[in-house]
């Protein structure tokens, strides 16, 4: 048995860092991820007047629930999507002047059901750009509250900005949902807001949060579920391999664990106990069908395992992928084609074909989650390479040296 340590999760730290600087007191954060994308979010908390104290296990942050520090700043985001949307929605909450920009990857994504709600509120927002898009002016003056409708079907972090911001505001809000994507997510933010005082209030599509705002606390990060799915799918590929990823386990916030239901679906050995979980490869892995819409973060992981299943696999109701850090449906079926696989897509969907993997140069698109699936891919392929290999400082600058541990 190989044991995983996985660094801490992404979403929970991106979410950690805005309930800190939000919160009453000082927060401390165990084992917060350390990447490209938690450095930024810290490096623009700093930049809006917050204090934030690192050492090597921990994050320490002062929180201010009456907003930024300063009452003027230029943010920049670099890549990181929850950066993007979750610093304009807590500076909007502050009084004074805060202008966003990011990279032209972030750029691209979009924003506008995040920014349209947030003048719905009353903000005074301009997009300096594309409407809709990176870079924004923010003239913050307080948030009074209210009522919103929100379609979330491109992304759940628009709702989740906007929980989060409920209690910052002077009356809280009622938010009511037209659509939702990954809504495990939105669990995710429900259960650390309520670690932090709030208890938000769920009745079907609406979500109320109250005002009062939020108490710090110490809080510890599970390791990251989306990039375990790499080292589960590992093991699933290889019979007689086992691996076990210790903390995360039955007790765990993040939905993209249900990714091992699907490696046991396909014939792996799983086992998920308190203290972590363990997937054992047994054999040929079947093909499926499988709807990956609540852990489209881990649909280029079944994508690049697919080819080695012993029938087709079908992946549905992942539209949102294609406006991720790149359109990751696309980029999976071009570079399993240049493997030399047959795939079929459409709007929100993918098929795999069996096949035999020849190596090949993998086009990243400069995403993180396309270069660790493919590197799963690599151990039947051998050779594999990548024309960005680096972009894995995203979520994960050790990932090279710790697969090559397999």
């Amino acid at each position: 048995m190989t044991l995983i340590d996985i660094p801490g999760s992404k979403s929970v730290t991106a979410r950690a860092l805005f309930l800190a600087a939000a919160a009453d007191g000082t927060t401390t954060l165990l084992r917060p991820l350390v990447s490209d994308d938690t450095e930024g979010f810290a490096e623009g908390l700093t930049r809006l007047g917050y204090r934030i104290e690192r050492t090597p296990d921990a994050w320490r942050v002062e929180g201010r629930p009456e907003g930024p520090a300063v009452d003027d700043a230029d943010v920049y985001c670099r890549d990181g999507a929850t950066t993007a949307r979750f610093l304009p929605t807590l500076a909007a909450a502050g009084h004074g002047t805060y202008r966003f920009d990011a990279s032209p990857q972030m750029r691209r994504r979009p924003l506008r059901p995040l920014t349209e709600a947030l003048r719905t509120l009353g903000v005074d927002l301009h997009h300096e750009a594309a409407e809709g898009h990176h870079p924004l002016r923010i003239a913050a003056a307080g948030i009074k509250g209210g009522e919103l409708t929100l379609d979330a079907g491109q992304s759940s972090q628009y709702l989740t900005a906007l929980l989060m911001l409920g209690p910052l505001t002077a009356e809280g809000l009622r938010i009511t949902v037209t659509d939702l994507v990954s809504a495990p997510y939105v669990e995710i933010t429900i259960a650390m807001m309520r670690a932090f005082g709030v208890e938000v209030v769920r009745d079907g599509d609406t979500f109320t949060v109250p005002p009062g705002g939020y108490r710090a606390t110490t809080y510890a990060i599970e390791p990251d579920a989306s990039t375990a799915s790499y080292f589960f799918a590992a093991a699933a590929l290889t019979p007689g391999r086992e691996i076990t990823v210790p903390g995360l386990g039955t007790g765990a916030l993040q939905g993209d664990l249900r990714f091992v239901d699907v490696l046991e679906a396909m014939g792996a050995d799983v086992r998920v106990t308190p203290d972590g979980t363990t997937v054992r490869g047994t054999g040929p892995l079947r093909g499926l069908t499988t709807n990956m819409r609540d852990i489209s973060d881990t649909m280029p992981t079944l994508a690049a395992i697919a080819p080695f299943a012993t029938g087709p696999v079908r992946i549905e109701d992942v539209a949102n992928t294609r406006v991720k850090e790149c359109d990751r449906l696309e980029a999976c079926a071009q570079n399993l084609r240049a493997l030399g696989i047959t795939v079929t897509t459409g709007p929100d969907w993918i098929e795999i074909e069996p096949g035999t993997p020849k190596a090949t140069e993998i086009a990243t698109h400069g995403d993180h989650r396309i270069v660790m699936s493919f590197a799963v891919t690599g151990l039947r392929a051998p050779g594999m390479t990548y024309d960005d290999p680096g972009c894995v400082r995203k979520t994960f600058p050790g990932f090279h040296e710790a697969f090559a541990t397999l």
